[in-house]
């Protein structure tokens, strides 16, 4: 079992720049990959970042850039540093953990955190 926790959303205006965190737990957890979700009013969830134990990283286009994904074992932490927000990047996000090898299918993803509000206005 993982327990995820994130935090750091808020309210931003276009430019701004905010961070995530996400607090994870449970045994063997810092084998997992993880990656960052979102899931804006009347849209599907979509991935869009993932880093696996190693520390490979992968990006949606949309946050190729801007965004950057990383984990500190030593304190148990998933970040997603965001840089540059957009309007579009208004939407609920939510961190996640797989056990390994890891997939970039959120269907294969086991574990949820309750997700963080980030809204930007322009």
């Amino acid at each position: 079992q993982v327990q995820l926790v994130e935090s750091g959303g808020g309210s931003v205006q276009a430019g701004g720049s905010l961070t995530l965190s996400c607090v994870y737990s449970g045994d063997t957890a810092s084998r997992y990959f993880m990656g960052w979700f979102r899931q804006a009013p009347g849209k599907e969830r979509e991935g869009i970042a993932h880093i696996g134990s190693g520390g490979s990283t992968d990006y949606a286009d949309s946050v190729k850039g801007r965004f950057t994904i990383s984990k500190d074992n030593a304190k148990n932490t998933l970040y997603l540093q965001m840089l540059s927000l957009k309007p579009e990047d208004t939407a609920m996000y939510y961190c996640a953990a797989v056990s390994p090898p890891g997939s970039l299918n959120q269907r294969d993803y086991a574990y949820w955190g309750q997700g963080t509000q980030v809204t930007v206005s322009s």
